[in-house]
């Protein structure tokens, strides 16, 4: 019987600490996301097209500087970035949504780029870096890959009339 407790704590322990490497991409505070590039123009002129093609939306600041924003268009935290990624559920590339903003600065005007050599998103301030091109957004060096923080993610769905919504929800 004692040898069994052992065994059971060990076992818990082993699930509990496996627990801790978990990426938390919900640091960024959740604000509603709807872009609607439902239609093949729209997708046409503003989606993503080629692995690694990505683009910057934000309201506020009024990027992309041509896009029909409405009422109903909403561009999350930090803005959006939208690229051209794996899917690692299908295996297939697909357009992925990420908030723009840095998980570790958490403020509202400090966004990530993406560096064009290796299509890593990169905070400006802190140098964290991100894979959003085949890891979900995910931390891979500085002070977010210490913390284990990584992009907040957003939906993109496609429609019928060849484009994707983008939304929270």
């Amino acid at each position: 019987m004692k040898r069994w407790m052992y065994m059971l704590t060990a076992v818990l322990a082993i699930v509990a600490l496996g627990g801790c490497d978990k990426v938390n991409n919900k640091e960024v505070p959740l604000y509603m996301v709807n872009l609607d590039l439902g239609t093949y123009a729209m997708w046409n002129t503003y989606g993503v097209a080629g692995v690694g093609d990505y683009r910057i939306f934000d309201r506020a600041k009024n990027i992309p500087a041509n896009f029909p924003y409405n009422m109903n268009s909403f561009t999350g935290y930090g803005g959006v970035l939208l690229i051209m990624a794996l899917d690692s559920s299908t295996g297939s590339y697909t357009p992925q949504a990420y908030d723009a903003a840095c998980p570790v600065e958490n403020r509202p005007e400090v966004t990530v780029g993406v560096d064009a050599s290796n299509f890593e998103a990169v905070c400006p301030m802190c140098k964290s870096r991100y894979n959003v091109l085949t890891g979900m957004g995910g931390p891979i060096s500085g002070i977010a890959y210490t913390n284990k923080y990584g992009l907040r993610p957003y939906k993109a769905r496609p429609t019928d009339n060849g484009g994707y919504i983008i939304s929270s929800r």
